[in-house]
């Protein structure tokens, strides 16, 4: 019979989402061999990646139902720079940069710069939506337990790697710059401010 397919074809999918992006709440980089040739550096000393413009690939159009009910889509975000923080309320590193991620939300929300978070690994809503109302977050975040909207993301691009990992997404929704584990303010904006400054080029 062939119904158990579905089953074996769900279960792959969330191993496959675990082994890509799941290997543990980290707040070291993850760095891959050959970033030079797929167009993307890893600025030394941090655990920050950059791509320049025109070497970036196209940012997958993550979408989904938002820990408030709400539908969210990346691509309705186009014209703006977004970040995109993988995150789940489990994570140590994800609860220490909570705060400076909604800072640098309230900061850059009326220079053209939207956050969106994507809540993975989550098997309880009701964890996800406790840990923001804790940490004070009020940028949308899309309900993603079995992680497979971050499997739309393009083997080698500049992708999520762990948990926490914060992705900066160009006016032109483009992969722009990636910074894997716990993010401060500092190294926030050291991957957004440059993104932003590309607005009137």
């Amino acid at each position: 019979m062939a119904r158990p397919r579905p089953r074996v074809a769900a279960a792959a999918a969330t191993a496959a989402a675990a082994a890509l992006v799941l290997t543990g709440c980290s707040s070291s980089a993850s760095s891959s061999s050959g970033e030079g040739q797929l167009g993307f550096v890893t600025v030394k000393g941090t655990n920050i990646s950059k791509a320049d413009i025109g070497k970036r690939e196209d940012a997958p159009d993550i979408s989904g139902e938002t820990l408030e009910g709400q539908q969210a889509k990346l691509s309705d975000y186009r014209g703006k720079v977004v970040v995109l923080n993988v995150w789940g309320s489990w994570c140590g590193p994800c609860r220490a940069e909570a705060k400076y991620l909604q800072a640098i939300s309230e900061k850059y929300k009326d220079q053209g710069v939207q956050f969106l978070g994507v809540n993975t690994r989550d098997s309880e809503k009701t964890n996800a939506i406790r840990f923001e109302q804790e940490q004070g977050v009020t940028f949308p975040s899309i309900y993603d337990p079995a992680g497979t909207q971050l499997l739309k993301f393009p083997k080698g691009s500049l992708n999520p790697q762990s948990i926490p990992t914060t992705l900066i997404v160009d006016r032109d929704g483009k992969l722009a710059a990636r910074g894997v584990g716990g993010q401060t303010d500092d190294g926030l904006e050291s991957m957004l401010q440059p993104v932003l400054a590309e607005q009137k080029q």
